[in-house]
This record gives C-alpha cells, structure tokens and sequence, in this order.
C-alpha cells in the first residue's frame, strides 16, 4: 500500500530549504573569493568556472540516466552532497589553478545529482496531477533556504573573512542528509518517479518505457532544450560580473555585498515560484516561461546604467522573477513533454545538459569581453542574447500544459491539498 503522503511534506520541504546552498556548490562566492583572497584576474576566474561547468555537463545526462534506473535516489543525493562539501571545503588549501579547477569540476559532476533526483523523489512522491504545485512549493523552499544561507554567509564574512562559505556549506550539507534519509524509501514509486503511470504505487508496474528515439523526435522539447541554452547563456556570468563589480569597489565587503544580492534575489524567488506553483496549470507554461526571458534581457540592460552598490542591487531583484519562473517550470515543461515514456530524469539530465553548455560559455565569454571592452559591454552582450531568445521562443514553442500530466481541476485540486 502507498504511504500517505501528507506527512513527507514537511521532509520534503526541509530537503529543499538546506539543499539550497549545497547544489550549485559555491557558485558566485567562488569568484568572489578568487578576486578578493587570491588576486586572480577575471579571464582566469571565468576559464575556472567554465572548466567546472563543462564537468557539470558531462554529468548531467549520465546522472539522468542513473536516477531512472535507480531505486536509491536518497542514497545518491546523500553521496553528492558528500562529495561537492568535501571538494569545496578543500578550496583554501589549494592555491594552484590546476587544483582549483580540478576540485571545482569534481563538485559539478557531484552536483549534476540534485535537481533531477528531487524532481524524481516529488513525482514518485505525489504523482503528475499535484506535480506542478508541489514543485513551485519545492523551489520556494528552495530560494528560502539559499537567502537564509546567503544572509549567514554575509554576516560571518563581515566579521570572519570570505573563508566562513566554505564551512556553512558543511553544516548545511548535513542537515540536508538528514532531510534526506528522513523521507522513507518506500514512499517513492520509482516508476512514477521516471514518468510512467498516473499515481504512486510503490511496488506496481505501470508500464515499460519507451525508446530513446521518441526523445530525439520530439520537436518541442528540442525548441525548449535550445531555449534553456540561449537562458543559461545570457544568465550565468551576470551574478558573477556583479559580484567582481563590487569586489573591485570594496575588497573587505564583497563578500558580503554578494550575500546582499543573493538575498534579495532569493526573496523575491520566494513568491515567484509559489505563484508559478499555482498558476502554471492555469496560464500556461509558455508565457510564464515568455516573461522569465524578457526580464533577463531587462536585467542585463541596466546594469551598466551605474556602478553604484545600492544599484546593483536593486537590479539584482530581476533575478528573482527570472530564476524563480525558471526553477519552478523546468521539470513541468520536462514532465509534459515526457509523460509516458519513463524517461523523464534522462530528459531533464539532456536538457541540463544543454543548460550546462549556455553556462560554460558564458563566463568564459563574457570574462573575455570585460578584459576587452569592459563590464558595460559583457552586460549588453547577454541582454542581447536574452532578447533574441524571447523572440525565438514565442515564434517558435507550442503551449504544453495539455500534454498529459495536468489532471482535471477537481480532482487536481484534492490530490495538491493532501500533498502540499
């Protein structure tokens, strides 16, 4: 029998809040503390992040692969989480860039675990019909827990140095052990969990999967694969090039004007994804997703408006509407697409994987043009590319909301009230 699955509500809001600061690994604090701590110069920071983002994506679709056909997911996430604390803790202790690189591509690849292996746990969990709220309330729990984070790590580093990252990343790892292993094994059909099946029924068989070439074939989510790249392109290097911004104003406080930025981002992810959570099934997918690109390109434009800390900041809040939609729609529009052929972790590894190729090259791109033209100029260069990627995706993408996992209002509404 199912377990009830209103009580692995609040595990799975635990596992997300402090999972947080662990699945992107130190992200922007790494530049900040490469430019602060180690004097490196931005080409070399942005070829670091770059070699790190290309082990990510390396990862991403053997990760997919692994999580379909495992019935361990608890375990893998508990292993990852291992490896990217460990690799990151090590960082002051190395100070050649082969090791640096080395330690950083190590956490990508661990790295490349978290977001489909939740995905996967939420599906086999509550099933497809309460799969889009139960998301949106996962990456509320999300951006809570990377703003409660990015608040600790800045207060500390006022007082302690940019160093103090490194061991909240540690003690936040464990308590997402812990949330982990608190949600129990047999609450999870893994059938359901790889987008085979209606509703969970730990122990059932609800099908076969389908073959890898319905994948291939699927125009859609190749147009959304490609709009994931253009996204993570134009998306990327901004958080970083802001973070070298402030560092360059006030070496002592910029880790902790990340940390400001960060935050305020995160709190506005907050409602972002809460509200994409309920209105997806409703508005749509594509619009919503619409609104994400053009408030990137938005972003991207104002920046070079001015240097002035409080400046970039508030511009920074953008971030928020675009992440937010993002997190919440990725694994819907993956499941939509998906829905049938039991390879939906694969899927949202292949696209990952695509995402990963955006974010590799932009760093690398936009460190390059700042040693070349300046930071005014990167900026311009991505809202660029974020608003040529609207335009792709409006004239291209068909609406998937009807595809599948959307359940008739009524009976949508009874299995999100028992789960979220």
């Amino acid at each position: 029998m199912p377990l009830p699955t209103q009580p692995l509500a609040r595990p799975l809001d635990a596992l997300n809040f402090f999972l947080a600061d662990v699945r992107d690994g130190l992200g922007p604090y790494l530049a900040i503390y490469l430019l602060a701590v180690q004097n490196w110069n931005e080409a070399s920071i942005g070829l670091v992040m770059s070699i790190a983002a290309a082990a990510g994506i390396l990862a991403q679709t053997p990760a997919g692969a692994l999580i379909d056909r495992s019935t361990a997911k608890r375990v893998l996430i508990v292993a990852a989480a291992v490896v990217v604390t460990v690799a990151s803790v090590l960082l002051p202790w190395l100070d050649s860039f082969a090791l640096v690189a080395a330690t950083q591509a190590l956490a990508a690849a661990a790295g490349a675990i978290f977001a489909p292996a939740v995905a996967a746990l939420t599906l086999g969990i509550v099933g497809p019909r309460a799969f889009a709220r139960r998301t949106g309330r996962n990456e509320a729990f999300n951006h809570a827990g990377n703003a409660v984070a990015a608040t600790l790590a800045g207060a500390f580093a006022y007082g302690f140095g940019p160093g103090v990252v490194f061991w909240l990343m540690a003690a936040m790892a464990l308590a997402s052990i812990l949330a982990t292993l608190s949600i129990p094994a047999a609450a999870i059909d893994d059938e359901v969990a790889r987008g085979l099946g209606d509703d969970p029924a730990p122990g059932a068989h609800h099908g076969r999967p389908s073959g890898f070439r319905v994948l291939l074939s699927c125009r859609p989510l190749l147009i959304f694969a490609g709009a994931t790249v253009l996204f993570h392109f134009a998306n990327a290097a901004m958080l970083p090039l802001v973070g070298q911004k402030l560092a360059l104003v006030n070496k002592n406080l910029g880790t902790t004007l990340m940390s400001v930025c960060i935050v305020a981002a995160q709190l506005v992810m907050v409602p972002v994804a809460a509200l994409v959570g309920h209105k997806a099934d409703v508005w749509g997918r594509k619009p919503i997703f619409a609104v994400a690109l053009g408030v990137l390109a938005l972003r991207g434009a104002l920046y070079p408006w001015s240097d002035d800390p409080y400046w970039l900041v508030g511009v920074q809040l953008l971030d928020g509407v675009g992440a937010g939609i993002y997190g919440a729609l990725f694994p819907l529009v993956v499941a939509d697409l998906t829905y049938g052929t039991g390879h939906f972790n694969i899927s949202q590894g292949a696209i990952a994987t695509a995402a990963g190729v955006g974010a590799a090259l932009s760093t690398g791109f936009a460190g390059l043009i700042v040693v070349s033209a300046g930071y005014s100029a990167a900026f311009l260069a991505l809202a660029a590319i974020a608003a040529s990627a609207l335009l792709l995706f409006l004239m291209l993408m068909p609406e998937t909301r009807d595809r599948g996992t959307t359940a008739p209002p009524a009976t949508s509404a009874v299995r999100t009230s028992s789960v979220a």
